[in-house]
């Protein structure tokens, strides 16, 4: 188990981390318009996202630190982003049945997540945390201790960037509509898997860490409301184009 990761304390992380909150709850407000049930989504998703982080850290890697002097510090700081996407769409699903909201919001959310989580990554190499492994080579950064170490939170903010771009092309386009944020999901949970290999974390017995199990779930997750959204949509296409104007 890594020895050397900085808990995420720092006031650059939490200023970081308050900024996303902010530029989300800005964001939110304005495509409100003043209905008060948009602004209650909003808040469900953070509720559920700050519970789905907390669940999937301990569940990951929390129960692991149980030896560690300061575990009670680390359960107490502890968070995954894979947790919070996931807690923050049950969040959502849940607080739109209790209001009867109808509407979509993901393609909104599916702005607003990327810079969120930039945002954070970047809070996370100020603060030396979620590390990646020691490698040698031109793309390694030297942690606090002068481990070089490949640089998992920038590259990390390179596919948030990556993807945000996708999506606003995809969006102005008029593509993929009300399905964008499960493209994120999929996306997301892909390129988490895959990154992980990278990445610092504990692993498991199978030689995997319980962070890859949870971006497969999230990914299966994107991938059957993307697939279910999409027959949805064409079923509507073909009823519309069966409709005669007379």
């Amino acid at each position: 188990m890594p020895q050397h990761q900085i808990l995420p304390g720092s006031p650059a992380y939490a200023a970081l981390m308050a900024a996303g909150i902010f530029i989300g709850a800005i964001y939110w407000y304005r495509r409100s318009k003043g209905q008060s049930d948009l602004l209650l989504i909003y808040l469900g998703a953070l509720v559920g996202g700050f519970a789905g982080a907390k669940m999937a850290y301990l569940l990951a890697e929390g129960w692991l630190e149980w030896e560690r002097p300061d575990r009670w510090l680390r359960w107490a700081t502890g968070k995954s982003v894979l947790g919070g996407l996931l807690g923050a769409y049950a969040g959502v699903e849940i607080t739109k049945h209790l209001t009867g909201h109808k509407q979509s919001t993901g393609d909104a959310f599916a702005v607003i997540v990327p810079v969120g989580i930039l945002l954070g990554r970047v809070g996370c190499y100020l603060n030396g945390c979620c590390l990646g492994k020691p490698v040698a080579g031109v793309f390694a950064a030297r942690d606090g201790n002068g481990i070089a170490r490949w640089p998992a939170p920038l590259v990390e903010g390179l596919f948030q960037i990556g993807i945000l771009i996708a999506i606003l092309l995809l969006r102005r386009r008029g593509l993929l509509r009300d399905r964008l944020f499960f493209l994120y999901l999929v996306a997301y949970g892909l390129f988490r898997f895959g990154h992980e290999f990278l990445r610092d974390t504990p692993k498991l017995a199978s030689g995997i860490s319980g962070y890859q199990i949870i971006a497969l779930m999230m990914a299966g997750v994107g991938g059957v409301m993307l697939w279910r959204r999409s027959q949805l949509s064409s079923a509507a296409s073909s009823a519309t184009d069966g409709v005669s104007i007379s």
